[in-house]
């Protein structure tokens, strides 16, 4: 019979590698797990998985251990090796990540008959029937029990391995990517296997992970670590649904589903150097909402979400990912004068609702006419609002005046569909670049050269004299709504409206520019608004989608749950005009 289940309590755990130089590899985490729970970690590669997992049953000989680790009434920290037998396997076991942890010269039902005879007093007989009991659970044959580790492929032998952390039905099963390396279908097994076992014995689940699919088919609920450090903590559903720490917002949307058609897009910045240790927040130097003055002077304390009161808590000095700009009941109606001395009026804009948070790209798709540029214009105050409200940074952007307006815009910036008409033909594109710089007084004349051939450079252009030098009418299109990109970015904007930025574009130059967008998006961690008529664009682009009718917001998703369920009909005629139609066709022949 197994144990009774027991809650496994980790407090404040510090893990420091001697080096030199050393690294912190975990750095205070406090979590618990309840009897029965599954507690899903998820990470990048370096963030401290592995480490923790060994933590948990003394495997760190090389490493200093600092905190508390309870099982049940058991204080794991106080274990000699001698208490650490009766411990290991039976109360508490670790799938390891890598296979090498498997005993080479032994065959695999060795392996598997071991554990059960030396800590469930099998004999050889019954523990070797078990053993092969146990392969045939996670989907391996009797056949495995005869072979040795290198006749298996790393696959199977991550199977092996899970099979012998369960073998003992512990009280505590910390499994280390589990399911890393195995195909789909084996990796559906394996989910259904690990929830079959948890509801017969009671046994909580550590499942530490880089599949957040995985983990949300199995977690009650999910931790997110970021070189060491706990950045958020909650219901599954809520982390991995709606993640509110910058970092968890980043790594989920990095991740590769089939619900979703957008670009795929890695976290801005590189891995931070483990052997530094870091200054405030450890994400700082990769966030894309971070304030110096709040978020360098010490590491961020756990505190609920903006908006939520729940079991859900995040790492985060500005108490997770903020809304940028906020636009409440906006209202836009266009008057004009027609025959007999009559005038009509269209409401173009009508009582729209917006929200853009820091780094998000929110895409907005509608048919001609539908009133996308108008409302652009509006969240850049190009155009006054009838009513209404747009805040932005806490700002109200709509009343602002003078000064405040002014350094408001510089954070604002607006790429207009027709470069033609955007920029001037009488400017050189070095002049038509450097503009914003000389309207807003920022920096001398060499420090604006210099900020325009970076800008220029980061848009993938010529930076020499005599492209400097050159007009409007000497560019191709492709190149020319690059320089109105270059135009838009040398302020460094926090956020860009993207007004049909690749609608006059060929197909390749679309591509281009697509990718361009995106990238510098990403890597400059700045929000934007991305307009167009065509879903099948937005919905490579964007986070989040709306879609606009008659001056309203008709549907609001993500990429994937609209094209899998539109729930209007502007959505569908979009997505038909787009080929979705086509595509399921395609793929129901």
């Amino acid at each position: 019979m197994p144990p009774e289940p027991a809650s496994l309590e980790i407090g404040d755990l510090v893990v420091t590698y001697p080096g030199p130089p050393p690294v912190r590899a975990v750095a205070g985490v406090s979590l618990t797990v309840a009897p029965g729970e599954c507690l899903g970690m998820l990470g990048e590669s370096g963030s401290g998985k592995s480490t923790l997992a060994r933590s948990l049953l003394g495997l760190l000989p090389e490493a200093e251990v600092q905190g508390s680790i309870h099982l049940g009434d058991i204080d794991l920290r106080c274990l000699d090796e001698e208490g650490w037998r009766d411990v290991r396997w039976k109360r508490i076991s670790l799938s390891f990540q890598s296979t090498t942890a498997l005993n080479p010269v032994l065959r695999i039902g060795q392996q598997m008959a071991e554990p059960l005879r030396v800590h469930l007093d099998m004999s050889h007989g019954d523990a070797g029937r078990r053993a092969v009991e146990l392969l045939g659970e996670v989907g391996l044959g009797t056949w495995a029990a005869d072979r040795y580790p290198s006749e298996l492929s790393g696959g199977q032998r991550r199977l092996v391995m899970l099979a012998m952390a369960l073998a003992c039905r512990p009280q505590v099963a910390v499994l280390d990517e589990p399911t890393a390396g195995l195909d789909p279908a084996t990796r559906n097994r394996v989910l259904a296997l690990l929830r079959s076992v948890r509801d017969e014995s009671g046994m909580s689940l550590v499942v530490l992970s880089h599949d957040a699919d995985a983990l949300e088919l199995l977690a009650d609920r999910v931790a997110v670590l970021y070189r060491g450090w706990l950045a958020e903590v909650g219901p599954a559903a809520s982390v991995l649904g709606d993640p509110r720490n910058p970092y968890s917002w980043a790594l989920l949307n990095a991740r590769p589903t089939l619900a979703s058609v957008k670009d795929l897009r890695g976290i801005r910045g590189v891995p931070p150097n483990p052997t530094e240790l870091a200054e405030g927040c450890p994400f700082l130097g990769r966030c894309h909402q971070s304030r110096d003055e709040v978020c360098r002077p010490a590491s961020p304390p756990m505190v609920p979400p903006h908006g939520e009161d729940g079991p859900r808590m995040v790492a985060c000095a500005r108490g997770g990912v903020v809304a940028l700009l906020a636009a409440r009941h906006l209202r836009k109606t266009y008057t004009s004068g027609g025959l007999l001395g009559r005038r009509s009026s269209v409401r173009v804009v009508d009582d729209v609702d917006l929200d853009v948070r820091e780094g998000e790209v929110v895409g907005l798709v509608g048919a001609t006419g539908a009133g996308k540029s108008t409302l652009g214009m509006l969240l850049v105050r190009l155009l006054d609002a009838d009513g209404g409200t747009v805040t932005f940074d806490g700002h109200d952007l709509l009343g602002a005046h003078g000064a405040e307006l002014k350094a408001l815009r510089a954070q604002v910036q607006m790429l207009f569909q027709d470069p033609f008409e955007a920029l001037s033909p009488r400017l050189t594109i070095g002049a038509a670049v450097r503009e914003p710089l000389d309207v807003q007084g920022i920096g001398d004349a060499a420090g604006r050269r210099a900020k325009v051939k970076q800008g220029l450079a980061d848009c993938r252009l010529p930076t020499d004299d005599a492209f400097l030098d050159r007009h409007t009418h000497e560019l191709s299109g492709g190149q020319l709504q690059r320089v109105a990109l270059a135009r838009a970015l040398v302020l460094d904007p926090r956020l860009l409206v993207a007004d049909e930025a690749v609608s006059m574009l060929d197909p390749s130059e679309q591509a281009k520019m697509i990718q361009l967008l995106k990238h510098l998006q990403v890597e400059r961690g700045m929000a934007m608004v991305f307009i167009s008529h065509d879903l099948s664009v937005v919905l490579r682009v964007a986070d989040r989608v709306l879609v606009l009718s008659d001056g309203k917001i008709v549907e609001e998703g993500s990429g994937g749950s609209m094209l899998a369920s539109p729930r209007h009909e502007v959505t569908r005629s979009l997505l038909s005009a787009a080929g979705r139609d086509l595509l399921f066709a395609a793929a129901d022949t």
